[in-house]
């Protein structure tokens, strides 16, 4: 088998861009992967870096997986040291070749790399609130998702909503005192109303400096809080450690790091419990299965972080069937609701869920069937023999 071409596809909508690529094969066997820029900047930095990659790629046989992918990594230069843009880019390719592999000899990815270790994995929402600016609203949201089955809700304390649903993440790494006692009153109003036995994720997105960061901490110290995500930037390593000093809660860090030696970086502070690899931009799905063995040997567990199109929610179900210190997966169930948003798939992974959680699936390849007319307007670049 020999790869002929490769398609990349550039979606826009609700507002999401996520970026889409298909490698396609002599035998009618195309693979599909994604990038993980689906929000914030960089959307067409990673499409024109596939397309640079892309000619690289035709005439190879795409079942040498670890070949092709050592071979991006050492000559794109770029990618060592890790970086958003690149480690995307050999990200999606990366899941492309699993799923033609897994598609060429009729079994799922994770059947080819030791098997599925369960047949359901547990995930948590988030999106579920981001059309509130208060206290009161915000917290009441979560009435959605426990109506869902949702048994885990991750939240952002500190961001700012805005009226389009979206919203804001801190500018300038801090807040005035209004929107600090806001992000307390908010995570106290949450608690109070799910209950004891629902699991509250906090993502601070790096966005607070020290001061604020520990007066924080202090406030949610009784609230019972599962993880608290990025409590600052991932490259600050002693700032990791000392926030781990400060805190009985459990500290989760991932999506903002990359590759193997990225995550070894991270989990040799000794701070982090939860590492959250993205499949779509950690550099694939080899390399996240060696990121979850390489936390399990630190005592960490990990929980994928997962925020762009079904296909991504697919490819991570896969890994986190895989991997025995699987903890959750991150799903956003409601970003349906957007009239804009463009649903890549015919089986996406979001509709099935029961009871807080979604069964592995036994497809072939990464398990996802692309609605190629949903898509097919969106392609921006083809490249062929």
């Amino acid at each position: 088998m020999k790869i002929t071409g490769v398609a990349i596809y550039r979606i826009e909508g609700g507002g999401l861009r996520p970026v889409l690529v298909e490698v396609r094969t002599d035998e009618a066997i195309s693979g599909f992967g994604e990038a993980g820029v689906a929000y914030g900047y960089g959307a067409p930095a990673v499409a024109g870096m596939l397309e640079d990659m892309a000619p690289h790629l035709v005439g190879r046989d795409p079942s040498r997986i670890r070949e092709i992918w050592q071979d991006l990594y050492d000559h794109s230069f770029w990618a060592k040291g890790g970086g958003a843009v690149t480690f995307a880019a050999l990200s999606a390719i990366e899941l492309a070749l699993w799923d033609i592999k897994g598609k060429a000899l009729g079994v799922p990815a994770h059947a080819l790399l030791g098997g599925a270790m369960r047949g359901d994995v547990t995930v948590y929402a988030n999106g579920w609130n981001h059309e509130y600016d208060d206290v009161v609203k915000w917290a009441r949201a979560a009435e959605r998702p426990l109506k869902d089955g949702y048994r885990a809700l991750k939240c952002y304390p500190f961001a700012h909503e805005l009226p389009d649903g979206t919203f804001r993440h801190v500018s300038a790494r801090m807040v005035d005192d209004g929107r600090f006692r806001r992000a307390v009153e908010r995570v106290k109003a949450l608690r109070s109303e799910v209950g004891p036995e629902v699991a509250i994720m906090l993502d601070l997105s790096g966005g607070v400096c020290d001061d604020q960061l520990v007066r924080f901490l202090d406030a949610c110290r009784d609230l019972d809080i599962t993880w608290i995500e990025e409590p600052l930037d991932p490259f600050n390593l002693a700032g990791l450690a000392r926030a781990a000093a400060r805190t009985a809660i459990p500290i989760a860090v991932g999506e903002r790091v990359y590759g193997r030696g990225g995550f070894r970086n991270v989990l040799d502070t000794g701070a982090v419990s939860i590492v959250m690899p993205d499949i779509a931009n950690c550099g694939g799905l080899l390399e996240a299965v060696q990121i979850a063995g390489m936390a399990e040997t630190y005592n960490a567990r990990v929980s994928p972080h997962n925020c762009a199109s079904s296909l991504c929610s697919a490819a991570s179900l896969a890994l986190c069937s895989l991997i025995p210190n699987a903890m959750n997966l991150e799903v956003y169930p409601y970003f349906s609701d957007y009239n804009t948003y463009v649903q890549v798939l015919e089986n996406p992974l979001e509709r099935e869920i029961r009871n807080g959680s979604a069964a592995v699936s036994a497809l072939p390849g990464l398990g996802a069937v692309i609605d190629r007319k949903a898509i097919e307007s969106f392609k921006a670049a083809d490249i062929s023999a």
